[in-house]
């Protein structure tokens, strides 16, 4: 089989390329970042790395063409970009999955998309079962346009597979694990990860007490190539990730104990002090995830001490290359 993969160079894609070369397949990777991620899988002959971007309609056109399976990864991901650039993350996020799934629609190719736990808002109701509402806050608030760029995204896979694309929406909650987004920012683990690093104090904003449910890496990309190879995933969104809820403050001092620091303490900061008035915090982020064991027939296997621990000594071998 041949697969697509946009966005196949960052910390999602390059392991689900990885699991994709690991069953036999050839595995088109469409990115415009760093080749990092996934220089290990440079010299497989199965394996090619397209430096370009989902804007550059001929290509994306001919790669439909070729292959038979696309996963649409390709976004501005991270607090930090989609505050500091709301047009960037509506643009790439909205009009650059309209051109995939165009590209898709004329060959009949069925896609899976990207979409994230940020698209139920600030719902109080957990945990958030996929059909759920979105309850969000005002859009003079930049935090919410990535929310709202990844539901406008899905709200198209919807429109496609009506038209009879075949679609499977991916809802991922808090995935972490090796080769995660460069340290000091990004998602928690890597902010606390460059702070234990660098020896300094564990950042957690207001009292730590909101909550996520961390995802290993794993977990996450077995339930990606299932959503792709299972045709009964068609037309569905689906949570992925642990139903375990663990708050900021108890993963910080988790990442302290596991890491051995000397120096490191949790500090406590505002969240104005990071980023600002254009962001909201969301108190508890829990998923249903029955469809991914029911739909998907994937369990999540990583404990989260397990996945941290795996995920620390990864990054403390990199920092010491």
């Amino acid at each position: 089989m041949r697969v697509l993969i946009t966005g196949g160079a960052g910390f999602l894609g390059s392991h689900l390329s990885d699991a994709f070369i690991a069953r036999g397949d050839e595995v088109f990777v469409l990115d415009t970042g760093s080749i990092a991620k996934v220089r290990h899988l440079l010299d497989q002959p199965r394996f090619h790395y397209i430096h370009d971007t989902v804007f550059n309609l001929e290509l994306l056109d001919g790669l439909a063409a070729k292959v038979d399976l696309i996963y649409h990864l390709a976004a501005v991901v991270g607090v930090e970009y989609y505050v500091a650039d709301p047009y960037e993350t509506l643009n790439v996020n909205v009009n650059g999955t309209q051109n995939v799934l165009k590209a898709a629609y004329k060959y009949n190719r069925k896609v899976v998309f990207s979409s994230t736990s940020e698209v139920y808002g600030r719902n109080p109701k957990v945990p958030w079962r996929e059909d759920d509402d979105r309850v969000l806050g005002a859009t003079t608030i930049d935090r919410w346009c990535y929310s709202t760029s990844k539901a406008v995204g899905e709200h198209f896979c919807f429109a496609y597979f009506k038209l009879g694309l075949p679609v499977t929406v991916l809802r991922y909650f808090n995935v972490y694990g090796p080769r995660l987004d460069r340290v000091d920012v990004g998602r928690l683990f890597t902010i606390f990860m460059g702070q234990l690093l660098r020896g300094a104090d564990l950042t957690v904003i207001g009292d730590g007490s909101q909550t996520r449910c961390f995802t290993f890496i794993s977990d996450a990309v077995a339930a990606t190539v299932a959503a792709g190879l299972k045709s009964a995933a068609n037309g569905h969104a689906v949570n992925v990730g642990v139903d375990v809820e663990t708050s900021v403050l108890e993963f910080a001092r988790l990442m302290l104990e596991l890491y051995g620091s000397a120096t490191s303490k949790v500090r406590f900061v505002a969240q104005e002090e990071i980023y600002g008035n254009s962001y909201e915090d969301i108190p508890r982020r829990v998923p249903d995830n029955t469809k991914m064991r029911k739909l998907l027939g994937v369990e999540p296997e990583i404990p989260l001490q397990q996945g941290t621990a795996i995920a620390i000594e990864w990054f403390r071998r990199e920092a010491s290359a």
